[in-house]
């Protein structure tokens, strides 16, 4: 989607931000407190066609779908990214996403590494962040925890883990969420400094600017 590049450092564009991390880092969690933290942010809402899991809501968690629509909607070329993960399929509307930003709203996209690096060939302006967990035994403890899925099943994620971490190289930032206050603090310090970048800043203040400019030049 051509049209995603153009969005790059726009007056007025809001911010794309993108979060990955293996299974049980704690990205959903994160991510919804960064949502309460920052009032500015939207959650982009993926399309998928796994099934919802317990307390899920179709629209809010994701769009629920089965796979004659996903793949119908991939041949439209409507996702902005897509990619198969734990044997379902996951994509980002084009279209929902740049709505949101062309209203100048920030989005946070959780993705993983694959869609995460088609999102960076799409969108080069978009910020990338990876969650990693303290250690892989930290990790293991806490999909025990969530109680979602089978032994065998998290075992593979374990192993799947494994692959997804190598790709932190690829990102901008990496946080490590051991103590999940201060994870969520770097979050918020991550999106601080993209709204000061000398872009976003001149356009904000453009008033401000404008009439120093003339101060100047009056003397």
């Amino acid at each position: 989607m051509s049209a995603a590049k153009n969005h790059q450092d726009s007056a007025g564009v809001g911010k794309l931000f993108v979060v990955s991390a293996p299974s049980g880092a704690g990205k959903t969690s994160l991510v919804r407190a960064l949502l309460v933290a920052e009032p500015g942010i939207s959650a982009s809402v993926s399309y998928t066609t796994r099934a919802p899991r317990s307390g899920e809501v179709d629209g809010r968690d994701y769009h629920f779908v089965d796979s004659g629509r996903f793949l119908a909607m991939v041949a439209a070329g409507e996702f902005l990214e897509h990619a198969q993960v734990f044997d379902h399929h996951y994509g980002t509307s084009g279209a929902a996403l740049l709505a949101q930003l062309d209203a100048g709203r920030d989005v946070v996209l959780e993705i993983d590494w694959q869609g995460a690096r088609q999102i960076r060939k799409l969108a080069p302006y978009a910020v990338l962040i990876f969650i990693l967990p303290p250690s892989l035994q930290v990790l293991r403890e806490r999909l025990y925890a969530r109680g979602q899925d089978q032994p065998a099943v998290i075992e593979r994620r374990m192993r799947d883990a494994l692959s997804e971490i190598s790709h932190c190289t690829e990102y901008d930032y990496v946080i490590v969420n051991s103590d999940f206050a201060e994870a969520l603090k770097d979050m918020q310090a991550i999106v601080r400094s993209q709204h000061l970048r000398a872009s976003a800043q001149i356009h904000r203040h453009a008033e401000l600017l404008g009439a120093l400019r003339r101060s100047g030049e009056a003397s």
